[in-house]
């Protein structure tokens, strides 16, 4: 199979272009020749075949093939906002949730939070789990890269969220959970989960007044990194194991 890449560029057939300079590297590193072939996509959709034109000690032409307008994506747009846990759990949820089929994520700091950032600390941050989400998208095989949106705090998230919306809302939450909804009714769902010791009462009551129904994932209480990929587990092998 060929070594797969994302590429932010437009792309048509018989283009020949010259590779972001981070894809330069990785074909570098497979020692690539030219003529070798390249899969690409740039999350519009679908995917190229292209072939290696010129190899240089710091640039890769390649040339552009055909278009595939496959999808591999998830029957329900999911979005997580979820309490960023500490150390770099983050970084292994934002992979295994982008693996599984996620549309986007909001990371957010709770009243629990340990990690706490703010300003350019928080931005470099936000542009490492985009990178993090390219890379889960490249090996997974999905056209379309999740947005990793700006780190906030769930007040102020809540707070900016219409009263209602097209799509369920559910909150991960062990106070008088009810059941998940059916995979297969959906097609829009956001999820909100807390970080490490879960949302505090306060929150949880704020999460409700904007919609967000207690859902539970079973008996046992999962890590922060856990549950939200249980739910996403979940909704795929359902809303997959339907279609």
């Amino acid at each position: 199979m060929p070594p797969r890449f994302h590429v932010p560029l437009s792309l048509h057939a018989g283009a020949d272009l010259d590779l972001p300079d981070a894809v330069a590297r990785h074909v570098q590193v497979l020692r690539l020749q030219p003529g070798a072939p390249l899969t690409l996509f740039n999350g519009e959709g679908g995917e190229w075949s292209a072939q290696v034109l010129q190899m240089g000690r710091r640039e890769v032409k390649v040339r552009v093939g055909t278009h595939t307008p496959v999808s591999r994506e998830l029957g329900v747009a999911v979005t997580l906002a979820l309490g960023v846990p500490a150390n770099e759990r983050m970084d292994t949820l934002v992979e295994k949730a982008c693996e599984l089929g996620v549309e986007a994520i909001q990371p957010l700091m709770c009243e629990r939070s340990v990690l706490r950032l703010a300003g350019e600390r928080a931005d470099k941050k936000v542009q490492h789990w985009q990178a993090v989400a390219v890379s889960a998208c490249e090996q997974s095989g999905r056209t379309r890269v999740p947005r990793i949106a700006p780190l906030r705090t769930l007040a102020d998230w809540l707070a900016a969220l219409p009263a209602r919306s097209d799509g369920a809302r559910v909150l991960l939450s062990l106070r008088e959970p009810g059941p998940l909804p059916v995979a297969a009714a959906l097609r829009e769902l956001t999820a909100l989960s807390g970080p490490e010791g879960g949302l505090s009462d306060a929150e949880e009551s704020a999460a409700a007044l904007r919609g967000f129904a207690p859902v539970s994932l079973g008996p046992r209480t999962l890590r922060a990194d856990t549950a939200p990929l249980a739910l996403l587990a979940h909704l795929a092998l359902m809303s997959e194991g339907s279609a």
